[in-house]
């Protein structure tokens, strides 16, 4: 017998949390019984926040870190010196539309343009996804399949498990059958934000696959791990994918060595492996966000002093042009990133 909390779970629900998910500021502050505000933010960028994740948050509690994440802010309206909308200039690595390519070796599909969650510090909340939809991906699966030097292939967006079953598993099946693609890697918040999500098709679609599945999930606080995600977590590594967490150095969130240390342990005991710790992107609308880079290294610092190794991530920055994640080397004061 399979144990329960292996167990997926049919493909209903999840469509059902994700249709009812919160969308404005006033339903969330109300379900949390914390007092009206208005914040007259970007309306291409509303509330959205789904029963599963909401339900994480402690009621009363205005400084919650799962509700900074996606309570939005009238600082999201102030002009910043360095802040823009496409900080990793992204849309000089595409090489089709819908198709990014940063790095050697892989390249990134917009696989759809929506999210389960809308995360305030989202690097993508001003790209242009409806230049760059499901619309472009025959033109984008071609050039894959033309180019062997493309090894991994990794699905993005938005969320790509917001794509049904069948729509994600025929996606699937086609990377699958380019010979030279040895391994697909799946960027998703859903496993974390609603775990039912993983359903026992996506399950089956990911345990079938000859090339390596890795999923790298999303979760910046010990707060948003649950027997929910546990449960995910168990399914996706019962199909043989490797799980990996990035999360987001995030001011007020979890910019404090004992949130990075809960959280590490916390992954690590529900199957996922800490990955990366990135430094926030300077995206317009999310200064707020920011942790200065020397006092990041003193956190490092006293997470590996606190640690095993192995629950330590690597603390890293995006800049457009280099050809991957650029370390910032925490061990000496300077905490340069070279």
């Amino acid at each position: 017998m399979i144990p329960a909390f292996q167990v997926p779970w049919e493909p209903a629900r999840w469509k059902t949390l994700l249709r009812e998910a919160v969308r404005t500021t006033e339903q969330l502050l109300a379900h949390l019984e914390l007092p009206a505000c208005s914040a007259d933010v970007d309306p291409t960028f509303p509330v959205r926040v789904p029963a599963p994740y909401l339900s994480r948050m402690r009621p009363g509690d205005a400084a919650d870190p799962l509700l900074l994440q996606v309570l939005p802010q009238m600082l999201e309206n102030d002009a910043m010196p360095g802040y823009v909308t496409d900080a990793l200039d992204e849309g000089n690595a595409l090489r089709v539309p819908g198709l990014l390519q940063k790095y050697n070796g892989r390249c990134l599909l917009i696989t759809t343009p929506a999210c389960a969650v809308h995360c305030r510090y989202c690097f993508r909340r001003h790209f242009p996804y409806e230049e760059h939809g499901p619309a472009n991906h025959e033109r984008a699966l071609s050039l894959i399949a033309a180019d062997p030097s493309l090894e991994e292939v990794i699905l993005s967006g938005g969320d790509p498990l917001i794509a049904d079953d069948g729509a994600l598993g025929r996606l699937l099946e086609r990377l699958d059958a380019v010979p030279h693609v040895r391994r697909i890697r799946i960027h998703t918040r859903l496993p974390v934000v609603i775990p039912e999500r993983v359903t026992s098709a996506l399950v089956q679609a990911l345990g079938t696959l000859q090339a390596k599945a890795v999923m790298v999930v999303h979760v910046n606080h010990a707060n948003e791990l649950d027997a929910a995600t546990q449960r995910a977590f168990a399914c996706l590594a019962g199909a043989g994918t490797t799980l990996l967490n990035q999360a987001v150095l995030l001011h007020g969130v979890n910019d404090n060595v004992d949130a990075l240390a809960n959280l590490s342990e916390g992954l690590f005991e529900q199957g996922v492996l800490p990955y990366y710790l990135h430094m926030p992107d300077r995206v317009t609308g999310t200064h707020h966000f920011d942790v200065p880079q020397p006092m990041a290294a003193a956190l490092m610092r006293q997470l590996h002093a606190r640690l095993p190794g192995y629950l330590v991530p690597q603390l890293v920055r995006e800049i457009p042009g280099d050809q991957g994640k650029r370390p910032i080397y925490w061990a000496t004061e300077g905490a340069e990133a070279l």
